[in-house]
């Protein structure tokens, strides 16, 4: 993918908020994965992308930060303080020129480099974007009911209109059943999984790190329905293909490490 330019010249910058402490999975950004910790397998993903320009890794953990110089990355070293990655994030833009900046996973080592560039893309071609995000077909209909996989809707625009753990949208069915209808809105190709992966223009990241809770983020447990609940637009960018694999357990990191050593 050709990189994408306005007029003037935009920086792109990709951040990995990366920390020490995890409840299912102590110290996971630096798990080893045949040879090579999560940390640095993520960033190089993140390298690969065409359109950042610089890729750093954004910690509270000096563990982390000395890995990541190890094997030649740019680390910041944020507040221990925040609450989100999203705040981790808003503190690391302020040491960068970024116009542009996309929220990567750090516990992501199997992301596809081209969503990140499929996030940045509609930011740079449109400037009245404050953001952007992707989506995923979901095809399975376990993931349709499962709460650990978020689901989106849009409107015509491509535009986020909700992110829910439940299964949306509800197609009616003759039953009414749940399931049923989970099923019905799987087969009409209506549902769509969230993939966690953000662009923002500068401004509108420290807009959002600085606005207060919203009751339907608290209730969800998502931080992206802040945004929506005072205004802001997010794009929703639907892509294809299986999506990344998100390192949370200690059987997740086996799962990962088994599919890499099946590639070439």
């Amino acid at each position: 993918m050709a990189p994408l330019r306005g007029p003037e010249r935009l920086a792109i910058v990709a951040i990995i908020p990366a920390r020490f402490g995890s409840t299912r999975l102590p110290g996971k950004p630096l798990a080893d994965i045949h040879g090579k910790t999560m940390i640095e397998r993520v960033y190089e993903r993140a390298r690969a992308a065409s359109l950042p320009d610089r890729v750093l890794v954004a910690t509270d953990d000096e563990r982390i930060a000395a890995a990541v110089r190890r094997f030649g990355g740019e680390v910041v070293l944020t507040s221990s303080a925040h609450a989100t990655g999203t705040d981790r994030l808003a503190e690391a833009v302020r040491a960068t020129d970024a116009d542009i900046v996309v929220n990567v996973q750090g516990d992501e080592p199997m992301l596809d480099p081209a969503g990140i560039d499929a996030a940045a893309a509609p930011l740079v071609e449109q400037p009245e974007l404050p953001m952007a995000t992707l989506s995923l077909p979901l095809t399975a209909f376990e993931e349709m009911l499962s709460p650990s996989v978020v689901k989106v809707v849009t409107d015509a625009r491509g535009d986020a209109l909700y992110f829910s753990r439940s299964p949306i949208p509800h197609a009616r069915t003759p039953g009414g059943d749940l399931a049923e209808a989970a099923r019905a809105a799987v087969a009409k190709g209506l549902a769509r999984k969230h993939v966690g992966l953000y662009a923002y223009r500068r401004a509108a990241l420290l807009r959002f790190a600085a606005l207060p809770p919203s009751p339907l983020e608290q209730a969800e447990g998502l931080e992206q329905l802040r945004a929506l609940h005072h205004g802001m637009r997010i794009r929703v960018i639907a892509v294809d293909g299986p999506g990344g694999v998100a390192v949370d357990t200690a059987e997740d990191l086996e799962r990962v490490r088994a599919l890499l050593a099946r590639r070439p």
